[in-house]
């Protein structure tokens, strides 16, 4: 899929979760993570497979196991702040890279929710980065 392909598609999965409570038709569950991107400062909205992990979210950096880590990885490592759509809640979240036992634990449990995961990371030598998006917590 070239990259023209790619966002329209993103911008059509964003409209229709946004007009349907977080539901998009041919879709499994998925959150939307708005990242700044890391040269322009803009806004970029992604969606991405919905992980519940702890009581809040796990962002997956598989891009279907190609060799590369996807485009909102380095918007994500540049912004940390973000901000999370689940259904019809949305959230402010800081995104924590994760390594070690607690990645392997992530990873594990992403795989469990989407088990695709596991077959993307046997595609690549790569280590598949996975982020826990914190809450903020109100003051």
């Amino acid at each position: 899929m070239n990259n023209t392909n790619r966002i329209d598609t993103n911008r059509q999965v964003v409209e229709a979760f946004r007009a349907n409570g977080g539901k998009v038709e041919g879709w499994g569950p998925l959150i939307l993570v708005t990242i700044k991107g890391a040269k322009s400062g803009q806004p970029r909205v992604y969606p991405l497979m919905a992980v519940p992990y702890n009581g809040t979210y796990l962002a997956v950096a598989s891009k279907g196991g190609a060799p590369q880590n996807p485009l909102w990885y380095n918007n994500l490592v540049a912004h940390p702040d973000v901000t999370v759509e689940v259904g019809n809640e949305t959230f402010a979240a800081t995104a924590k890279l994760l390594s070690g036992e607690e990645r392997q634990r992530a990873f594990e449990k992403a795989a469990e929710v989407f088990p695709p995961y596991a077959e993307y990371q046997k595609k690549t030598e790569r280590e598949i980065p996975v982020f826990l998006l914190e809450r903020h917590t109100r003051a």
